[in-house]
């Protein structure tokens, strides 16, 4: 299965074994021996891979798979080097982050509306309270 979704796109368990050519147990048992393994997981369990963990996953296969390490190899390489020197400086990233990019005057206009808007609530509501 082929999608074209963004690199800074969450994948399911499904998509990072196909983009891998591993099968979805061999992930999931993954995460119970690399702790730094942490994909979202949402109700009903179901995982979310950010691109962090893609990365990190796919190191760990290139150990085991290429470079024939064992697991515990594979461990020992993660608490000496550190994940940072593995994957970079940016682990984890927040990808709910807002970019820095200017906004369009009818985004500028539609969040000032909204502003507006809540402002009134709040006065509303902190008259509704000094009434009680």
């Amino acid at each position: 299965m082929v999608v074209n979704k963004s690199k800074a796109a969450f994948r399911t368990i499904a998509e990072v074994a196909d983009e891998l050519g591993v099968a979805t147990h061999v992930l999931r048992f993954w995460e119970t021996k690399f702790p730094q393994i942490k994909p979202m997981k949402r109700s009903g369990g179901r995982r979310y891979y950010r691109p962090d963990d893609v990365k990190l996953v796919s190191i760990i296969k290139d150990y085991l798979y290429e470079k024939r390490y064992t697991i515990e190899g594979v461990q020992k390489v993660f608490k000496e080097k550190g994940l940072k020197n593995l994957l970079g400086e940016e682990i984890q990233k927040d990808f709910f982050e807002v970019p820095e990019e200017p906004l369009n005057e009818q985004t500028q206009e539609f969040l000032s509306s909204l502003q507006q808007q809540l402002k009134k609530m709040r006065q509303e509501l902190s008259e509704a309270i000094e009434k009680i």
